[in-house]
């Protein structure tokens, strides 16, 4: 694991410290349970030790057909539907070399229906119509067509979360995703942050290029996509 030079005890539960932090416009809260708006992004948070009765809160408020990203070792409890669950590998900015990108243009509102695109070709994350709300998206064109891009997810205090790194299938091999995760860390760090990311335990091949970069593993989490009982 590596040594920082911050205090990253927060990002035991990002989400949380999130939605509790920078993050609060965006909170849905009941109870001792919290998640983001559902059309922002399906993360939500839950105490240490949670019971029953958060879990009921949880339920609350995502409705019955809804779905959320939990992170940390929570139980699932019986009834619910597990999508999904795996370890997640937590990288921290150890001295990354960040770097404007001059190719990459910031994305709005209006790039959202390419970005959707994208992202259902490549399949980098969670990923929705008002996720660009949570921080900078920087992006790469070429010939006018939207072929990688980059951008900022969960936001505890002092962090932020680097995501939806995904390039065209056309487009790989050519250093897109490494020039764009350079780019939005340079404005993370500008802020006097420290950009953190996500990756899969057995995406070993991501894990290397992202500690070649600068990044070092901080710890492993538990993330599941659950769903409330069915009535």
């Amino acid at each position: 694991m590596g040594s920082f030079a911050v205090d990253t005890g927060v990002l035991d539960d990002p989400a949380g410290a999130a939605l509790a932090g920078p993050h609060a416009g965006f909170v849905r809260r009941q109870g001792r349970a919290a998640c983001y708006d559902p059309e922002v992004t399906p993360f939500a948070a839950l105490p240490p030790g949670a019971d029953g009765r958060d879990w009921a809160d949880l339920a609350a408020l995502i409705g019955a057909d809804g779905r959320a990203v939990v992170i940390g070792d929570h139980p699932v409890p019986d009834g619910w539907q597990v999508g999904w669950q795996d370890e997640v590998v937590q990288l921290v900015d150890a001295g990354v070399e960040v770097a404007d990108e001059p190719e990459a243009v910031r994305l709005g509102p209006a790039d959202v229906p390419e970005m959707l695109d994208l992202v259902s070709r490549t399949r980098p994350g969670p990923f929705l119509p008002r996720t660009i709300e949570m921080g900078t998206y920087l992006g790469v064109r070429r010939d006018g067509r939207l072929v990688a891009m980059a951008g900022e997810r969960v936001h505890p205090p002092g962090f932020t979360e680097l995501s939806a790194v995904c390039t065209d299938p056309e487009y790989r091999g050519q250093g897109l995703a490494t020039r764009l995760i350079r780019a939005v860390a340079a404005g993370v760090r500008q802020r006097g942050e420290t950009p953190y990311l996500h990756a899969a335990s057995d995406n070993t091949g991501a894990i290397r290029l992202y500690e070649a970069m600068g990044f070092a593993v901080r710890r492993s989490l538990t993330f599941a996509v659950v769903q409330p009982p069915q009535s």
